[in-house]
């Protein structure tokens, strides 16, 4: 009983340390003119990352110009009317610090990691770019043909990004997630500068954009300099909804099989559409995530890890994934890599009764628990990363959450039960929304035949 009372104790301490540990000192604030800011206080290094969000990626594109948002965000290091083309970047590395950007279907984002004394040089040139872009035609080639090429190495040249493109876009028959972030090979070729800059002239504006600080900053400090720096830029007056088309109901399933002979090891993977993090209601997102970790995450101590590679020995890899972060639906993900000699379909096979066992032994209640122990210690950990803190709160915000459920989350994976985990993995019995995808080689297609 004492050993048991210290135990309790412990946890009891552990909990609070993450709770005092994970919770952030955030401050908000919005501008007249709409710009939405988020501050992390963390004084512990004299270092700020400093991030522009914008509400616009891949799915907000207009039909027929895809891979615009991604090529914009390659135009955005080109030159204003104060700075030459690429003197940003240049900037940012002769002050000691890196920056980047990265395009997703929900959003697009620019960071800069600096000392904290050379935040206001970074707001000054971010809200010179913000607004005041200089393009012509031989920026717009250059950058193209770059766009282009990005394309032939990361996706063309690579069967499973190839496969990955062709799943997706069976998986939405309707939804603009369907399209490939970097665009369709053609699509891109034929963007003009005219698109770039109706795009840039209609998104980029402090309305549209989520401000977030991280780092050795005081709250007023950022707001004025905020106010100063991008208070005087004008909102976007035509700045439209950010409604979809919808995705229809799904009737059937898919099923599509890729052969290339670059293959070496075929797989199958099974997705789902799956519900994502909703403002005030994540408790479905929260079930699906530990859902996906018990039963695919570590091939250690996962459900399909312990069944099909280390019991039976018939796969080299099983997964489970599932990200919520979405501002429509998303989905969850199954994948089998079979051993030598085992075909493809037996793979699905054992898949499905994979999930199956799953469901009709239970779930372990002290394997949950150590489970939830670890997302509680990654939170502690998670503080270590300013950048990491940083997305959270950007990608929350761009993708129709609060800064309320980015704080409310761990306590949201905290409360899930085992009978919402089950009925998480009973939604995946229903084939209707599935696409299954087989990726193999001519030898491996030829010895199922």
């Amino acid at each position: 009983m004492r050993r048991f009372a210290l135990a309790t104790l412990a946890c009891f301490a552990f909990t609070a340390a993450a709770q005092a540990q994970t919770a952030d000192r955030v401050t908000t604030f919005t501008l007249d003119n709409g710009l939405e800011a988020v501050v992390i206080e963390d004084n512990r290094a004299p270092v700020v990352v400093h991030m522009m969000w914008y509400k616009v990626g891949s799915a907000d594109e207009t039909s027929g110009k895809s891979g615009i948002a991604h090529f914009l965000e390659h135009l955005m290091f080109k030159g204003t009317e104060t700075m030459e083309p690429g003197e940003f970047s240049r900037v940012v590395a002769a002050n000691g610090g890196s920056d980047n950007a990265f395009t997703s279907y929900d959003y697009t984002a620019y960071f800069q990691r600096v000392a904290s004394d050379r935040l206001e040089l970074m707001m000054r040139m971010e809200a010179d770019r913000m607004r005041n872009l200089v393009l012509d035609d031989e920026d717009m080639l250059t950058e193209r043909d770059v766009v282009v090429e990005e394309r032939a190495q990361r996706t063309d040249s690579n069967p499973g990004a190839l496969f990955s493109e062709q799943r997706r876009a069976a998986q939405f028959l309707n939804h603009p997630y369907g399209r490939p972030i970097i665009g369709w090979r053609d699509e891109v070729a034929a963007l003009t500068l005219q698109d770039a800059l109706d795009f840039y002239a209609l998104h980029y504006a402090p309305n549209n954009a989520v401000l977030v600080v991280a780092g050795d900053v005081d709250p007023d400090e950022v707001r004025a300099l905020a106010t100063q720096y991008y208070g005087r830029l004008p909102p976007s007056e035509n700045l439209p909804p950010r409604a979809r088309p919808a995705e229809p109901e799904h009737l059937s399933a898919r099923h599509m099989e890729m052969v290339d002979d670059r293959v070496s090891n075929p797989y199958v993977i099974r997705t789902w559409l799956a519900p994502e993090r909703d403002a005030g209601a994540q408790q479905d997102a929260a079930a699906y995530t530990l859902l996906a970790a018990l039963l695919g995450g570590n091939s250690a101590t996962s459900h399909m890890g312990n069944l099909l590679e280390q019991t039976e020995k018939s796969a080299l890899y099983t997964e489970a994934f599932y990200s919520g972060m979405s501002l429509d639906d998303t989905t969850f993900g199954m994948l089998v890599v079979p051993v030598p000699g085992r075909t493809l379909e037996q793979a699905e096979a054992d898949m499905e009764r994979a999930l199956e066992t799953f469901i009709e032994e239970g779930i372990d209640s002290a394997k949950l628990e150590r489970l939830k122990a670890q997302v509680r210690a990654s939170e502690i950990y998670g503080q270590d990363s300013l950048q990491g803190r940083a997305r959270s709160y950007g990608a929350a915000l761009t993708s129709g959450l609060t800064v309320e459920d980015v704080q409310m989350w761990p306590a949201t994976l905290e409360a899930v039960t085992e009978d919402q985990i089950l009925k998480a993995a009973k939604s995946l019995l229903d084939l209707n929304t599935s696409v299954t995808g087989y990726l193999t080689n001519p030898s491996a297609e030829e010895a199922t035949q």
